[in-house]
């Protein structure tokens, strides 16, 4: 399976399998802000931070969507640099972010995902989670100068932001992705069996890896986590968004082919295997 799967990657996703240079250091590779986290959903922002730190991100800022931190750190991975989203909102050296893991949809949570896509016009953004459902309840200034932004909705998700059914989405997934890019000019991740990735360009691209064991909580929010981490490593987004979609999807089949899995299978072993992963196709320097 490595094997197949490293010729895949090299071929497919080069960028991704670059060696890291001798001379490198943290500034090397991005830095990434995460705002999500709202009252009681603590653990998917960890997830998604987790996931980005483990896929090699120099620097992981989250910013918990509550008016208080509720975490000092974390005692799994306090690499991890915590605080509010508010007092993230204000760091000048991010540059990509993840945002609606777990943010729930309060006033507050609103006002970040605003003040996220105002302050920040050049930076690379992952929407997944809860920003999906704020982003087809509200109005937020959109048509600026931006860098790329991705939408990562399942397909529940993605009936909300074209005002259509589930049903409607599941009938045609390559066409609903190219609706979704085309309304909010964005790359669309639409989720489930086959992930379908569509440019802003309306360019269709189906992945192939993954296995039911990807049906468990978080691991939406590990796969975000994995695209704002290739994002803000400086990977272009044509291999950055669907490169990590594989990836994704070929942790949870390595985990399958080692006995975990599919039954059981949980997000925190998918981010462990996909950095397992990446660092079996990496080319050797």
């Amino acid at each position: 399976m490595i094997i197949e799967y490293t010729r895949f990657a090299r071929q497919h996703f080069p960028e991704l399998c670059q060696p890291r240079p001798l001379d490198s250091h943290k500034g090397t590779f991005g830095t990434l802000g995460i705002l999500a986290g709202g009252k009681n959903m603590v653990g998917a922002a960890l997830l998604a931070a987790r996931a980005a730190l483990k896929q090699g991100t120099g620097r992981v800022h989250v910013g918990f969507t509550q008016d208080s931190q509720p975490l000092e750190v974390d005692t799994v991975q306090p690499e991890l640099m915590l605080n509010t989203a508010g007092k993230l909102l204000g760091k000048e050296d991010i540059g990509a972010w993840v945002a609606g893991c777990g943010m729930g949809l309060t006033p507050l949570a609103q006002n970040c995902l605003a003040t996220l896509f105002n302050r920040y016009p050049h930076a690379a953004i992952v929407l997944d989670a809860d920003a999906l459902t704020l982003l087809s309840e509200h109005a937020f200034a959109l048509s600026h100068e931006k860098g790329s932004l991705v939408l990562t909705p399942h397909p529940s998700e993605a009936a909300r932001l074209l005002g259509c059914t589930t049903a409607d989405i599941q009938k045609d997934r390559n066409q609903a992705a190219r609706q979704i890019s085309g309304k909010y000019t964005a790359w669309t991740v639409l989720k489930g069996y086959q992930t379908v990735i569509c440019s802003p360009k309306s360019e269709i691209t189906v992945n192939h890896t993954g296995n039911p064991g990807l049906s468990t909580a978080g691991t939406g929010d590990v796969l975000a986590g994995m695209i704002g981490a290739c994002l803000a490593q400086g990977i272009t987004p044509e291999q950055a968004i669907a490169g990590a979609v594989w990836l994704h999807g070929a942790a949870a089949d390595y985990l399958v082919s080692q006995g975990i899995g599919p039954v059981g299978m949980t997000a925190g072993e998918v981010l462990e295997a996909a950095r397992q992963v990446r660092n079996l196709i990496a080319v050797q320097a």
